[in-house]
């Protein structure tokens, strides 16, 4: 084990007394939950790192996801022509790609994962995949079986999940409902991961293998901060039981692939307006802190950024040397972390693609863990997403989902970055999925 391996292993614990220090009641922690967090995480990570059987797995669920992303994109060129080619690629016609859209890309194939995951649903495959991992984590950290079962459908879903526990809402406790919240921010939906694999995989190939191993680990990570953070105080109604997975079952195959696309199409027109908003409001926050820092600059002599960007890097540069990466990429990749928090996870992908083909970023390592970080909807759009959407389903747990929310983002963005400190201690730089596979530069 490197130096910078070691780094990774102690920023764990690290990250771990941070959530213990903003914790409501630190004599009520669970530390069983902790410490099997610890364990799940550490061997999932030397399966999919390490052993060459899980590494050869992750690599063969790459290349269906590539495949899988090659067809989503049909109807994609059958629409909008060129502007759907991904960069590099040749249509039939012989026409080049014109580049990248995010628009004609990205986008559209959340229709086409959106409906894949109807007809998962419908077949009764996911929900079998899922009661999987739940019976795993309440056998093990003897939580209950609803945020059991919630934070395993993280993995593959995204606020929707919650809809898999509504009969047991309205009775959760508040450290339940601050975990059903951490591990949707925690970790990605499988039709939005379609979108990062578009932004990196020019710089990445085997990013959706990182990607979907990424969202796995996060979900034991995001259990641990939670129960850190806000831990029991009360004993819940579906403690160490396993529950079945609550859906809505369409009458036919059609009628789950029409369900699955017009979902797909809200949540597109949701990104899209929540891209154009932000980004402008940030824009034009950063006239003003600009204007204002550019004369604090000159007043005193610095050389300080003071655009929102620059100073969510400051804060956030400690949280990145404590996962391990390197202090020449440091700052770069804190930048592209901490505007995550603000500018959603999308924005944040592309601009890690952008560092890497620049050179901005010049070691593998720093982009191995910061796609592990990114690895999740731990920013304020999305945490308002989910409180609203959570309360809708619960509205007389209103107060208390509103109450929790800000700690469970805290919690989840701890998550992300413990879920990167396993990919950290990890990197050898000779894995077929870690080192070998990453484009140098």
């Amino acid at each position: 084990m490197g130096i910078n391996n070691l780094v990774s292993f102690l920023g764990i614990f690290i990250l771990l007394a941070a959530a213990w220090a903003i914790s409501t009641n630190r004599r009520n922690v669970n530390f069983r939950v902790v410490i099997w967090a610890i364990v799940i995480q550490l061997v999932l990570g030397a399966f999919v790192f390490q052993v060459p059987a899980g590494t050869k797995v992750f690599l063969y669920v790459n290349d269906v996801v590539i495949k899988v992303l090659d067809s989503a994109t049909a109807g994609a060129e059958f629409l909008f022509g060129r502007l759907a080619l991904p960069p590099g690629q040749k249509n039939p016609q012989g026409e080049e790609s014109l580049g990248f859209f995010l628009a004609f890309q990205g986008l559209p194939t959340i229709i086409f994962f959106s409906s894949l995951m109807s007809v998962l649903y419908f077949y009764k495959i996911m929900p079998r995949v899922i009661k999987a991992f739940a019976y795993v984590f309440t056998r093990l950290m003897r939580i209950s079986g609803a945020e059991s079962l919630s934070a395993a459908s993280n993995i593959f879903v995204g606020v929707e999940s919650t809809l898999t526990i509504k009969p047991y809402l309205g009775r959760m406790t508040r450290s339940e409902l601050c975990t059903v919240l951490t591990a949707g921010m925690a970790t990605v939906s499988s039709n939005i991961m379609a979108v990062y694999v578009y932004s990196l995989q020019g710089e990445f190939p085997t990013i959706a293998g990182h990607l979907i191993s990424a969202s796995i680990i996060s979900a034991p990570a995001a259990l641990a901060m939670s129960k850190l953070a806000l831990p029991e105080d009360s004993i819940p109604e579906t403690l160490g039981t396993n529950v079945e997975p609550h859906y809505e079952r369409e009458d036919g195959l059609f009628e789950a692939i029409i369900n699955g696309a017009e979902s797909g199409v809200k949540l597109i027109v949701g990104i899209a307006a929540l891209l154009v908003a932000v980004l402008g409001l940030v824009a034009l926050l950063d006239l003003f802190t600009g204007g204002a820092g550019g004369y604090i600059n000159g007043l005193f002599g610095i050389n300080v950024d003071w655009s929102i960007k620059g100073m969510l890097g400051y804060l956030f540069y400690p949280f990145t040397l404590i996962i391990g990466v390197s202090l020449d990429d440091a700052y770069a990749v804190s930048k592209i972390i901490g505007e995550r928090s603000v500018v959603t996870e999308v924005v944040s992908y592309r601009d890690l693609a952008s560092a890497v083909s620049s050179g901005l970023i010049t070691d593998p390592r720093s982009t191995i863990l910061a796609s592990y970080a990114l690895c999740g909807f731990a920013h304020v759009a999305s945490m308002a997403i989910f409180v609203g959407g959570l309360a809708a389903l619960a509205p007389g747990r209103k107060r208390d989902i509103a109450a929790v929310g800000l700690r469970a983002l805290v919690a989840a963005t701890l998550a992300c970055l413990m879920t990167a400190c396993i990919a950290g201690i990890f990197y050898t730089g000779q894995s077929a999925i870690l080192g070998a596979s990453v484009v140098s530069y």
